[in-house]
């Protein structure tokens, strides 16, 4: 049965690490677990929020919500004709199912490792990661259908993804609870080096295997990224920018060291961490909350700060890169 815990501290499930309590949370480690916490009536009329690693979330306050905390756990291999069909629960971390993919011998999720959270959050953020989106390795999710009240299977098609966009962020936010994903890794595998960075880090390297570029994604992403364990942070904390080919080129005039990558629509995405550092902000620091020295893209938090200070930050550095570049950058993770 389902347990109802009230005023549940939220301090360690959410990867900045910010104080906040719900009015009620449930561990969910089963669909069983699911369906009775959604027909308790506790429930009834309190907002719902599901969370997994809670690696990107910014949390500004206490939640007067129903929060479930994704645990579930699984993982089943299907040998199909030209591809390995693997299924995860929602609730199992992402970057050990990316190692365990590798370590069985059924490669294509290798750059998209040490990525935080869980295998359930990655289709609602379409994660992404040195030319490689989970759309790219996706089959389907079975999620449970609040609207209707039964478990549905939805295909790549029906998720609707987009740049760090899909369904569950859309339309469908609020509607569908996953709890299950299951994603399609092809047995004719080749490498993707199409990111400039990745490609450098394997200079000189011949015999690539998946094991081979995970490593070398991952010694980038430390280099690059600090450990949630030791600084507050959700990763990246802005998308890069998509913007015509025009407007890239008249920044491009005024910027001759823009940093920008070629869409196959013909429009261009910009760095947003190259905007950011222009604007000055790498290693700064407003009280508890900053900008990670290393990455201008991650905003970070030492301790002792709230939701609502990294956000003014954010809106902040926002501003600065609109006024400078004509160009805005918007939020990652999800603002509760």
């Amino acid at each position: 049965m389902a347990d109802f815990h009230e005023f549940y501290p939220l301090r360690r499930h959410n990867t900045f690490g910010f104080d906040a309590r719900a009015r009620f949370a449930v561990h969910v480690r089963s669909e069983a677990d699911l369906v009775e916490a959604l027909a308790d009536p506790r429930a009834n009329g309190l907002p719902l929020v599901v969370l997994g690693g809670g690696s990107n979330v910014v949390l500004t306050r206490d939640l007067d919500a129903l929060v479930l905390l994704m645990e579930i756990q699984g993982y089943q291999v299907e040998d199909a004709d030209d591809a390995w069909l693997v299924t995860a629960g929602a609730g199992e971390n992402w970057n050990a199912l990316v190692n365990r993919t590798i370590a069985d011998s059924m490669p294509g999720l290798e750059n998209l490792a040490l990525i935080p959270g869980t295998a359930g959050a990655a289709p609602i953020q379409n994660i992404g990661a040195y030319g490689v989106e989970l759309r790219d390795r996706f089959e389907g999710v079975r999620a449970y259908d609040r609207h209707a009240g039964v478990f549905v299977w939805l295909d790549q098609r029906a998720c609707g993804f987009g740049y760090r966009d899909s369904l569950f962020k859309q339309a469908g936010a609020g509607r569908y609870i996953i709890t299950a994903v299951t994603l399609r890794l092809p047995k004719a595998w080749q490498p993707v080096l199409s990111y400039g960075e990745l490609a450098r880090e394997l200079t000189g390297k011949f015999a690539l295997d998946a094991a081979t570029v995970r490593d070398a994604v991952v010694a980038i992403r430390t280099r690059k990224l600090p450990d949630p364990a030791q600084i507050g942070n959700a990763g990246s904390f802005f998308k890069n920018p998509l913007v015509s080919a025009a407007q890239r080129d008249t920044l491009l005039q005024a910027n001759s060291d823009l940093v920008s990558y070629p869409q196959p629509d013909g429009s261009y995405k910009l760095a947003a961490g190259w905007l950011i550092d222009r604007c000055g902000f790498k290693g700064v620091n407003d009280g508890p909350v900053g900008v990670y020295g290393k990455q201008a893209l991650v905003l970070v938090h030492h301790g002792g700060g709230t939701g609502a200070m990294l956000l003014a930050l954010a809106n902040r550095i926002a501003d600065s890169v609109e006024a400078r570049f004509g160009v805005r950058i918007e939020p990652e993770p999800v603002v509760l």
